[in-house]
């Protein structure tokens, strides 16, 4: 029994000793990669550099890293004891059937996460719900399955535009410099596809005529069509829900015949047509300021060539990362 217990109490200290000394090292690790992040390392020049030279790859070590900064204590820098995966890391099997239902239907990873917090109230993250269909063979969907989603999506796609009108600064074009020159831009609420009129005047035939232009090419090219479209409640609009020009304002008249709804943004509130609003902001950053363009034509050559990048190869960030073609197509991610 006295040589168990003194076996016992080496293997014990040994234990205590490797995890005393892996503790140190990853703590010296931790202050070298802050060195290199303050640029005062003079090791390395990277972290790529340093990652392996010690050997362990940046995605573990920022997870070491990650739990010490929350508990700055040894016992952070040393790996984590794991329970039993089917017990402790496996999703509840009743859930899984859940998402396999919800993806049956053509539902991506984000919508499956969120109709599983809203309606089952279960918390589960995209990236478990992706591991758990491709665990079940399900992450691509199957050609029947994509042209349904695609059918939903579209539906989603035509149920709300912003429309709004931007102006632009004076000389930005060469051979016009003292000419203010607008911009028409319709955006779709769920998609965010995007397309861009350029125009001299805001007068309401002109915006009627650019909307018609902008919403034809939203339906030619990503087969978009529109219940209702949102406007702040400017002249070139119509002047609001409580104008009494509606039977004669060309704007009005267009969407009467075209039969979409007109709604409009709350007086002083911009917030309400938000979508449009941030656009022009990535607009100006992209592509307008501190720029010039030679003529009229050519800067509405521009604008129509940003469109087509802005919807078919820009990621967004509100879409989780995708192209609002992606959104429209759904590919599966």
């Amino acid at each position: 029994v006295k040589k168990t217990w003194r076996v016992t109490k080496m293997t014990t200290s040994n234990k205590d000793l490797i995890s005393k000394t892996l503790s140190e090292r990853m703590l010296a690790c931790v202050e070298e990669y802050e060195s290199i992040k303050n640029k005062t390392s003079t090791r390395f020049k990277t972290v790529k550099e340093f990652c392996e030279y010690h050997k362990f790859s940046h995605q573990n070590f920022m997870k070491i890293y990650n739990r010490y900064k929350q508990n700055p204590k040894p016992e952070s820098l040393i790996p984590q004891k794991r329970g039993p995966k089917y017990k402790t890391r496996r999703t509840d099997l009743r859930i899984e059937e859940k998402v396999e239902e919800l993806r049956k239907l053509g539902n991506n990873r984000y919508e499956i996460a969120l109709m599983l917090a809203t309606k089952e109230n279960v918390k589960i993250s995209p990236s478990t719900v992706y591991n758990i269909c491709k665990r079940r063979g399900l992450n691509v969907l199957t050609e029947s399955q994509r042209e349904e989603r695609r059918k939903i999506i579209t539906e989603k796609a035509g149920e709300l535009a912003h429309i709004d009108l931007h102006q632009l600064s004076q000389g930005i074009i060469k051979d016009e410099p003292n000419v203010s020159l607008y911009v028409l831009g319709i955006i779709d609420d769920c998609t965010r596809t995007v397309w861009l009129q350029l125009l001299r005047t805001k007068k309401s035939v002109d915006v009627t005529f650019a909307s018609l232009k902008a919403l034809g090419m939203l339906n030619l090219r990503y087969k978009i069509e529109y219940n209702a479209l949102i406007s702040d409640n400017g002249a070139e609009f119509g002047s609001g829900k409580n104008a009494k020009n509606k039977d004669t304002n060309p704007f009005e008249v267009m969407l009467k015949e075209l039969q979409i709804e007109h709604r409009y943004t709350k007086v002083y509130h911009p917030q309400t047509n938000g979508k449009i609003e941030r656009f022009w902001r990535t607009l100006e950053e992209e592509l307008l300021e501190g720029s010039s363009f030679d003529s009229f034509d050519n800067l509405k050559d521009e604008l129509q060539g940003y469109s087509l990048y802005y919807n078919e190869y820009r990621p967004h960030s509100s879409l989780d990362g995708i192209t609002p073609l992606q959104a429209l197509d759904v590919s599966c991610n």
